[in-house]
């Protein structure tokens, strides 16, 4: 049950990271580029949901359970 919880709040994690990341792709003009969305994305905190999301989901599925 624990194993579930933590995979469920991981992908919740994930869905909202990557919504984050895809939302502020709308930054990206032709006078800004590539490099400088990637700057102001590894500033903002909520998207680093998204590969603390995928840790708790790989972390989930990888690690043995104690009861099987």
């Amino acid at each position: 049950m624990v194993r579930l919880f933590f995979y469920l709040v991981g992908f919740g994690f994930s869905v909202v990271g990557g919504m984050m990341m895809i939302v502020y792709l709308n930054i990206i003009t032709p006078e800004r580029g590539f490099g400088e969305y990637a700057a102001y994305i590894a500033t903002r905190a909520e998207c680093y949901l998204l590969p603390l999301g995928l840790l708790l989901m790989w972390a989930s599925l990888s690690f043995p359970s104690r009861g099987s």
